[in-house]
């Protein structure tokens, strides 16, 4: 059994309270490849409320999308600000409640003593009504081990619990 194996799984519960809150996700993807999004699309009914992922795994990609050349110079793709450039971007054009990011290294190769394969940062993005004062983004970073495979699932398993227990 997968070490990250639940009942319902995480994808089923985060479309159950998006669906009961009425609110919609977008995401945008590097490290993991659209797994996120694939994740969402294995549960029927998901188009009530996933809207898109958008695959950006180079930098021109993530140029193209929203996040800025500064951000990607100063910091590199893995890093706070571009997974939080990149989750309020897809939430913008995509017009969604929630925007959801990954970037990271999944290796085997790539790492580095600040940033070992298997780090990865999730950006969340919430947008709220015009006005209400409800709009933010957070960025969270995480480790994790095992071969590529095995990174790429925990890091798609940790970004939509970072979501579920934003709802």
């Amino acid at each position: 059994m997968r070490e990250y194996a639940s009942d319902p799984p995480i994808e089923e519960r985060v479309g159950d309270r998006l669906r009961e809150r009425g609110e919609t996700l977008a995401t945008t993807e590097s490290c993991t490849g659209g797994l996120v999004g694939s994740l969402l699309t294995d549960v029927p009914g998901s188009s009530d409320y996933f809207d898109r992922t958008l695959v950006t795994y180079t930098y021109d990609a993530k140029l193209d999308t929203g996040v800025t050349r500064e951000a990607l110079d100063e910091h590199g793709a893995v890093s706070e600000p571009v997974a939080r450039q990149m989750a309020q971007a897809v939430r913008d054009t995509a017009d969604t409640t929630w925007g959801v990011s990954t970037t990271g290294i999944a290796g085997p190769t790539g790492g580095t003593a600040e940033k070992p394969v298997g780090t990865v940062y999730i950006g969340l993005a919430h947008r709220g009504d015009w006005g209400d004062d409800d709009t933010w983004t957070t960025v969270s970073r995480h480790e994790f081990d095992g071969n590529r495979v095995e990174v790429k699932e925990q890091i798609a398993r940790q970004a939509l619990s970072t979501l579920h227990e934003a709802l």
